[in-house]
């Protein structure tokens, strides 16, 4: 379990990484709908796992490409807004969840459900 302080430290880098995603100008990573649904940190502030959910992705292989080629800028402006000592490096990952839940739910609301008339 984290500690308190990286606890917050990961809920700030995730509010500002949702922020900054939405300024990138490459086509290859505004393909949908991105939402930053978990994020990572080291204890010693190296590394950042960020998870991202894309509602409407096209192509999955060119968002990461994206994303690797803007992770320096992220990583730049995310060191300029929390003033930390080390900005971790980026790592992302896609969270498949939320595109889950929706397709079970779609097929629970597709399902036939005949109730006994006696309840």
């Amino acid at each position: 379990m984290p500690s308190n302080k990286l606890a917050r430290t990961n809920d700030d880098i995730q509010l500002v990484m949702s922020k900054l995603l939405r300024e990138i100008k490459d086509p290859r990573v505004n393909q949908g709908m991105i939402s930053v649904t978990r994020v990572e940190t080291t204890g010693d502030l190296k590394f950042s796992k960020i998870w991202l959910s894309v509602m409407g992705l096209q192509n999955e292989k060119e968002f990461k490409k994206g994303l690797k080629s803007a992770s320096g800028w992220l990583r730049r402006e995310l060191g300029n807004s929390l003033k930390l000592r080390n900005t971790p490096e980026l790592v992302f990952e896609l969270d498949h969840s939320i595109e889950y839940g929706a397709h079970i739910n779609e097929i629970i609301n597709t399902l036939e459900i005949k109730y006994d008339e006696e309840e």
